[in-house]
This record gives structure tokens, sequence and C-alpha cells, in this order.
């Protein structure tokens, strides 16, 4: 059972790096190896993934409140617009993820959550991340989101699941390579995130529920905080960085990453 001060360390790790595009597993895999920490329960990941979870929803309350509502007048009739197309390209998005989940989710949790695989992921992942920010479109230029684009960094994002590939990673480098720009791009992964982050800690909560085990419930209630504050600012900050810098700082963090990564494993 993790401390009062592991919990916290881990809730922060999480809200920071569950929307940079720089893996949330990579990171949380290097305190326990480092400091010798406990696993820290699947409680406390879904009590962080709520955090995460209630970040996304704060930030974009009022796109998902004309989403809804664009949605809701077209099923009964209404025309469509922009608003309700998103959400039809948000629930095509999230299908292939959806499917490796439940179909693989064992075998990567089993296998493929190893210190080689998460560098090597880190590292390849991180250099598509580069190619993409260099020749991703300008803002003015990007191009509009269409059923297509949204299957194609759906399809992308089917690689998540394998950890150290990054969730937001991947599908900002899929989004910019099919033409969205930075800012487009951007948008669509976190709102890509609600329906992921729902459904994952959906499971992990019916898990906990059927385990019965007894639950720290201040503990946990701090970490979903940290990790809310810690990602709703993370989500403010990474947008306005990504106007000024660019992706390349997170491309170099990756590759260092990495190389600490290996580095852990070797010794």
């Amino acid at each position: 059972m993790i401390d009062w001060l592991q919990a916290i360390v881990l809730a922060f790790v999480q809200g920071v790096t569950e929307f940079l595009p720089i893996s949330s597993s990579a990171h949380l895999v290097i305190p326990p190896l480092l400091l010798g920490w406990p696993d820290q329960g699947l409680a406390f990941d879904v009590a962080v993934h709520v955090g995460t979870l209630g970040a996304v929803l704060l930030y974009y309350r009022t796109d998902l409140l004309l989403m809804a509502r664009d949605w809701l007048a077209s099923l009964a009739g209404g025309a469509h617009t922009d608003d309700s197309r998103m959400v039809w390209y948000l629930l095509v998005a999230t299908i292939p993820a959806g499917l490796v989940g439940l179909l693989a989710g064992s075998l990567i949790e089993d296998h493929l959550r190893t210190l080689p695989v998460i560098a090597t992921t880190t590292l390849v992942f991180g250099l598509l991340l580069g190619v993409a920010d260099r020749y991703g479109r300008a803002g003015h230029d990007a191009v509009r989101m269409t059923l297509l684009i949204a299957l194609g960094v759906g399809l992308a994002q089917a690689f998540a699941p394998i950890p150290g590939v990054s969730r937001s990673g991947v599908t900002i480098t899929a989004g910019l390579l099919l033409g969205l720009g930075h800012q487009r791009a951007a948008r669509f992964s976190f709102l890509l995130s609600i329906p992921i982050i729902a459904s994952a800690g959906g499971l992990m909560l019916l898990e906990v529920i059927q385990s019965g085990v007894a639950l720290d419930w201040l503990m946990l209630g701090t970490a979903m905080l940290v990790s809310g504050i810690t990602a709703y600012c993370c989500i403010a900050a990474f947008l306005q960085l990504l106007e000024r810098v660019g992706l390349m700082p997170f491309v170099y963090y990756r590759i260092l990453l990495a190389l600490v990564l290996y580095g852990l494993w070797l010794l």
C-alpha cells in the first residue's frame, strides 16, 4: 500500500503526463523502480483517471454543451452542424482503441509492460511526433475534420494501450500527418480522451467493486483532486506552448526519457 507522499507524487505525475505527448506510463514506471515504491493499486488508478477526466470535461465544458445540444437536435431531425458531426467523429475514432483494449488488453498488460518495450515505444513514437511537427500543416492551412480523418486518428489511437506510446502523442501525430494543424489536432486529441478515459476508468471501477478491498477514501479523493488540477493546468499550458514553440521540446524530452529508461533496464 502506498503512503500519502507516494500518492501525491504519483497523482501529480499522472496529471502532468496524461495530456502531454510524453507518455504517462513511461513516467509512472520510474518512481517505483528508483525508490522501491509498491504498486499503487487499481483503486488509485481509478481515482487519478477520474481526476484527469474531470479536468478535460471542465476545460471543454462549453464546447461539449454545444456538441451535445446540436447532436441531440440533429437526432430529432434538425440540421447537422460542425458540433453535431464532431460527436460522430469522436464515436468513430474511439472504436479501434476500444476493440484493442477488449481483445488484447490482457496480452498487453502481461507481456508489454516492460522497460525495454516502454523505452523503445517512447523513442520511436517520439521521433514520429517530431516528423509530424516538422511536416504538419500550420494553423491557417489546416484542413477541416472529416469522418476519414477521424477514423485515421482513431486507428492511430489503437496503438495507445501499448505502454510508452502516449495516447495524446500518437493522436496528435496522426492529426498533424492528416493535415489538421497543431491546434485542431490537439483539440481533437483531448476531446477524444473523454470516451477513452471514461470507459477505461469504468472498467477499472467495476474490478475494484468486485474485489471488495478496503479503500482509503481520503487518500483517493486527494489523489483525484491533485491529478485533476495538474491535468487542467497542463491542458491550458500545452495549448499555449503549442502556438509558440511547437512540439519539438517534447520530442527532445522523449528521446532523453528513452535513454534514461534504457539505462534503468541495463542496470
